[in-house]
């Protein structure tokens, strides 16, 4: 079977056809869902600080949950929204997808682990999860990126990693996390890898309108 051979009329369409879809990679409102996690988390994460600082009660931190339970709830609602407006999903959307899968199953998993140990064991694990959001959320940011060619989610996941970094080495060295400083580090981190990406990609999806 002879192959089919491609006129240079088509491969001129062909290269615009793919120009065009890269040009035309984001679509208005891309970067709600990040937005969403970005300012939840940084809103929970200054109450939180600030009422700690206030009553110095560590029952306080069991409002971190309303992060997950929120952006948990959300995140499915404002995916299925945004997929109904882009129509197709294409293999990179798939990617993309599965890679915030894992990363949400991996959170569950982490939290799970976290309360076994507390509940049965009597032991303070939670800074794990400090170590989860800025390692594992920065790492799948990074990779993000690098699927998208975006260097906002690239700097923004680097950032936020080296941030992890510095308090992994904290809890192994067993220097105390103070809130004082591990709040305002985290804050920012949250800025830098949610926020500002968040708003990089709408704008840039307006650009293209």
């Amino acid at each position: 079977m002879e192959e089919k051979r491609i006129n240079e009329r088509e491969s001129i369409e062909i290269i615009a056809s793919m120009i065009a879809r890269t040009k035309d990679r984001y679509h208005l409102g891309d970067g709600n869902i990040m937005l969403m996690w970005g300012y939840l988390t940084l809103c929970i994460s200054v109450i939180i600080w600030v009422l700690l600082a206030l009553t110095h009660n560590p029952v306080v931190n069991w409002m971190w949950f309303l992060i997950w339970i929120i952006g948990g709830t959300a995140t499915p609602i404002m995916a299925k929204r945004e997929a109904a407006k882009k129509g197709v999903k294409t293999y990179t959307d798939k990617i993309i997808s599965r890679l915030w899968s894992v990363v949400g199953f991996s959170a569950i998993a982490c939290t799970f682990v976290c309360l076994v140990l507390m509940m049965f064991y009597a032991v303070d694990a939670w800074s794990a999860m400090f170590v989860f959001a800025l390692i594992i959320v920065p790492l799948a940011e990074i990779a993000n990126g690098i699927v998208l060619n975006e260097s906002s989610y690239i700097w923004g996941g680097t950032l936020g990693l080296v941030s992890g970094i510095v308090l992994t080495g904290c809890i192994a060295g067993k220097i105390a996390l103070c809130a004082s400083w591990v709040m305002p580090l985290f804050i920012m981190a949250f800025i830098f890898m949610t926020i500002i990406p968040g708003h990089v990609i709408n704008y840039k999806a307006k650009k293209n309108l």
